[in-house]
């Protein structure tokens, strides 16, 4: 699969937030702020771990309509995946 600078870009700004929350602990934050930036981080992580999986699904069933193969298994899958990644 090729990822999109899109995509990228999602996990390079959930990187950044990791390592703010890092500096945040080791400048012993309180914990309010900390759980704040942990929930934003997991949120962001969540919509890029949506993006990819609907790319992917909408590029398995135009390969599909191609072979004019059936698309159930790929769908259950993408679904399964999205499942899996809460």
């Amino acid at each position: 699969m090729v990822y999109d600078e899109r995509s990228k870009n999602r996990i390079k700004r959930a990187e950044g937030q990791l390592r703010g929350i890092l500096k945040m602990m080791e400048d012993e934050k309180d914990c309010k702020s900390v759980i704040t930036q942990l929930t934003a981080s997991r949120s962001a992580i969540d919509k890029a771990i949506a993006v990819i999986v609907s790319q992917n699904l909408e590029q398995c069933i135009i390969e599909n309509a191609e072979k004019g193969t059936a698309n159930s298994s790929i769908i259950e899958e993408a679904v399964n995946l999205l499942v899996k990644s809460r």
